[in-house]
C-alpha cells in the first residue's frame, strides 16, 4: 500500500504542504509543470507584528516556462531583504536559533533556480521534522502524458494505492480514471490549527517557518492535530 502526493515546489509553504508529505510514503515535487506568476511558486507569507508580509522571489522568467526551467533575479538583493526580514519579525521566538540557519543556509547558497530552492527547503524541514516521507522530481522521472493521465501514470510508476491531493483538484480531476486504475482518490480537507505566535492576536495561512520558530520539532504534533486547540 504506497500513498503518493504530487505537488507544485512552493517557496517555504503553508503547513497544510507539509500535512500532505507527513500523510503520503511518496511525495512528488511537480517541477516540470508551467510555471504561474503571482503564486505560491516564489513567494508566501510571514507574520509581522499584527499582520502578514509577503517574502517575494523575484524572477527573471515569463509564464512560457516550467517551473523548473525559472531563475531567481539576484540584481533586487532579496536574499539579503528576506533574510533581513526574519531576523527582525523572528529574532525573539523561541526556537529562532533552530530554524534561520536551515533558511539562511538555503537562502545564502549559489543556487539560482528557483525549483531547487524552494525543494531545498523543503526538504531540509522534513529533514529537521524527521519525516521518513520519500521526494522525487518529475523532471527526473521521464514519465508523460497529459493532465490526467501523466498523474495516474507517476502513481502507477510508485505502485500507488492511492493518491493525496488538494481539495480544490476536485474541479479538474478525472476520478472516473482513478477509478479505472484502481488509485484511491483522497482530497485534503485541512483544518488549520491556532498556536501561540508572537505579535498579537493568531493569524492562519502563514508559511511554515512561523510555526517552526515558535515551537521547534514540535511542529509536527500541531501539523497533525485533529484539534484546532492548542
Amino acid at each position: 500500500m504506497t500513498k503518493v502526493a504530487i505537488l507544485q515546489p512552493s517557496y517555504i509553504p503553508w503547513i497544510g504542504y507539509f500535512e500532505q508529505i507527513i500523510n503520503v510514503d511518496i511525495f512528488v515535487f511537480y517541477d516540470d509543470v508551467q510555471y504561474t506568476k503571482n503564486d505560491w511558486r516564489n513567494r508566501n507569507k510571514i507574520k509581522v507584528l499584527n499582520d502578514s508580509s509577503w517574502l517575494s522571489i523575484p524572477v527573471n522568467s515569463s509564464t512560457s516556462k516550467n517551473i523548473n526551467e525559472v531563475f531567481v533575479d539576484d540584481t533586487k538583493n532579496w536574499r539579503v531583504k528576506h533574510l533581513k526580514s526574519l531576523k527582525q519579525f523572528y529574532s525573539k521566538s523561541k526556537y529562532f536559533d533552530e530554524i534561520y540557519p536551515i533558511l539562511q543556509n538555503n537562502i545564502n547558497s549559489d543556487n539560482n533556480s528557483l525549483s531547487n530552492i524552494s525543494i531545498s527547503i523543503i526538504r531540509d524541514i522534513s529533514k529537521y521534522l524527521k519525516l521518513d516521507t520519500k521526494f522525487y522530481l518529475s523532471s527526473d522521472l521521464g514519465i508523460g502524458g497529459d493532465k490526467n493521465d501523466r498523474l495516474i501514470n507517476i502513481c502507477k510508476h510508485f505502485n500507488a494505492s492511492s493518491y493525496h491531493t488538494g481539495k480544490a483538484a476536485q474541479d479538474y480531476i478525472d476520478k472516473k480514471l482513478f477509478d479505472n486504475n484502481k488509485i484511491k482518490l483522497l482530497f485534503q480537507e485541512y483544518k488549520h490549527p491556532s498556536y501561540k505566535q508572537l505579535h498579537g492576536d493568531f493569524l492562519p495561512y502563514l508559511s511554515i517557518i512561523d510555526l517552526l520558530f515558535n515551537y521547534g520539532k514540535d511542529s509536527k504534533k500541531i501539523i497533525t492535530k485533529e484539534s484546532s486547540d492548542v
